[in-house]
């Protein structure tokens, strides 16, 4: 037996103990971004228990069933928490494609902070990080480096892509009410989730004609409406770059398509995005719908949001666009 065995195991048994507690405080003993940058490539059984949970609750419903309501829960909780993710994570977090207040700052993390996609300052760290390497050898979910499957979903249960690199989000990481919501990720959801549980309990003591739950609610509103929300935000990653079609000569492999944009609410004009990315708007023609646009644009009308930056007046050069064939 090696020498180096006798402390193999110990040293094992601490890095499990340090993966499981940071599902609940995702800083704990995390180590320099310049140490995980040497680690490997690959998929870590610690980091897909959450992830085969999220989907083995979607089975719950064998055993709840469905109804109306439910349903319609769960398709009513996909569009606002999609919403959240490209206006709130996406276009103001990683972009800051618009102003708001620091107290509805808040709330939108908040509200991002139920969609089960981490915190909002480990979000923004990542996307801004895709950006400045978009399908290059350090891009972390590029298929064209690493393979579709790693690009949609392997990437995220890596521990090298785990921690936050706040250095990276300075402009973020000077409120301490974000990088609370962002360490300890795993609160909001939690209590998401139970307040669904409960919701579902109080409709069936007193609307029993909704024939509805607690436990419907619980894997309609929470495991089936949030996994469908994982997979459309990870199409971004994954399908964006492999499907659809490019309007400008970008470094990268990144596409526009309608089926994406639905999917996303607007994210699928991706090649849009990756030409011009300061612009709150992704779908620069009036036929491309992009209805995250829209909704941040009513949110303007309240006060909520304001200095919404525009589409660049040269995006639409036909000089600085792939010439159409045909």
């Amino acid at each position: 037996m090696p020498a180096s065995a006798p402390t193999s195991i110990p040293d094992r048994v601490r890095s499990l103990f340090i993966s499981v507690v940071q599902w609940f405080d995702a800083d704990y003993h995390t180590p320099e971004i310049t140490k995980t940058a040497g680690k490997p490539e690959r998929v870590e059984w610690i980091r897909t228990i959450p992830f085969v949970i999220l989907h083995a609750g979607c089975l719950g419903v064998f055993f709840t069933g469905a109804s109306w309501f439910a349903v319609g829960a769960a398709v009513f909780l996909y569009f606002i928490r999609m919403f959240a993710i490209t206006g709130f994570y996406h276009r103001y977090f990683s972009h800051r494609t618009f102003s708001t207040s620091r107290a509805w700052q808040f709330v939108l993390a908040l509200w991002g902070g139920i969609c089960v996609q981490r915190g909002a300052l480990w979000w923004a760290y990542t996307h801004r990080h895709h950006h400045q390497h978009s399908d290059e050898e350090h891009d972390k979910h590029s298929p064209r480096q690493h393979g579709f499957l790693w690009s949609h979903i392997g990437w995220i249960t890596s521990s090298k892509n785990f921690p936050t690199d706040y250095r990276r989000v300075k402009d973020l990481a000077k409120y301490p009410e974000l990088v609370f919501l962002n360490r300890f990720d795993v609160l909001v959801p939690v209590l998401f989730a139970i307040a669904l549980f409960f919701l579902g309990q109080s409709l069936q003591t007193h609307f029993p004609g909704l024939h509805t739950s607690g436990g419907q609610m619980l894997v309609w509103g929470f495991f089936i409406s949030t996994t469908a929300l994982f997979h459309g935000t990870a199409c971004i990653n994954s399908l964006a770059h492999v499907f659809g079609n490019k309007r400008y000569a970008t470094d990268d492999d990144s596409r526009n398509s309608l089926l994406l944009a639905l999917i996303t609410l607007g994210e699928g004009w991706h090649n849009n995005h990756h030409q011009h990315m300061g612009s709150v708007r992704q779908g620069f023609y009036w036929w491309e719908i992009d209805i995250t646009y829209y909704l941040l644009r009513v949110m303007s009308w309240t006060g909520l949001i304001w200095d919404l930056r525009p589409v660049p007046i040269d995006a639409y050069d036909p000089a600085k666009q792939i010439p159409r064939k045909g």
